[in-house]
């Protein structure tokens, strides 16, 4: 999948921003050590959910008051600006980028040493927008290197069963996808429900962090 498949498949900004805190949750039940996803209210004056695998590839969705701008790295794209010495970016990647978002290209944890933006996959929605928007006219390589913007598939409407393979290929577990179907819809966060993903675990060990993240819970 690259940018343009997942601009049409991506949900509205009220149901991604759930849908991303939903996976920090899950995250935060099923391993805390260093979780691959990530939701902060801290990020800046802004939210974001962040994915990082520890392998070099990485996205960002931050959620501002304008809009929500997307930013993808997949270090093994040949989209990668470290393909070119000059470290330029992929023609056509911010192409009709609207300005209210130009502040998170120059946002230093979006840029290499020098502060350079490095991306593979760009896309944005602003606020009143019926749409997702990427780059104009981007010519992919020929030899068929995706952009990196399919590491964002897990966020589209089967994100439950994708959770439930990620899971199994990330952490080597079996995770029941009834109970991830319960985080994913916001089901307030029980006891139960939380046993039910990690029996070492209890929600009165995980409630600061899903306060945090803003999820909803019962009380403890």
């Amino acid at each position: 999948m690259n940018v343009y498949d997942i601009a049409a498949a991506l949900p509205t900004i009220d149901v991604l921003r759930e849908r991303c805190t939903s996976l920090a949750v899950l995250e935060r039940i099923i391993d805390s050590s260093q979780p691959y996803y990530f939701f902060t209210h801290a990020w800046g004056d802004d939210d974001a959910a962040l994915m990082n695998n520890g392998s070099g590839d990485e996205w960002a969705v931050v959620f501002t008051s304008d809009g929500v701008f997307i930013r993808v790295f997949d270090h093994e794209s040949d989209m990668s600006p470290y393909r070119d010495p000059d470290r330029e970016l992929w023609p056509g990647l911010l192409d009709g980028l609207p300005e209210v978002f130009g502040p998170h290209v120059a946002e230093p944890a979006f840029g290499d040493e020098t502060g350079q933006f490095i991306a593979t996959a760009v896309l944005w929605r602003l606020a009143d927008d019926d749409r997702w928007h990427a780059g104009e006219g981007i010519v992919f390589p020929p030899d068929d290197s995706v952009d990196g913007a399919g590491m964002l598939a897990i966020l589209l409407d089967d994100i439950v069963d994708r959770y439930v393979e990620f899971a199994e290929d990330y952490y080597e577990i079996e995770v029941d996808p009834a109970a991830v179907g319960q985080v994913v819809a916001h089901r307030p966060l029980t006891d139960t429900l939380v046993r039910s993903l990690n029996p070492t675990t209890t929600l009165a060990d995980l409630h600061d962090d899903v306060a945090a993240i803003g999820y909803p819970m019962t009380a403890t």
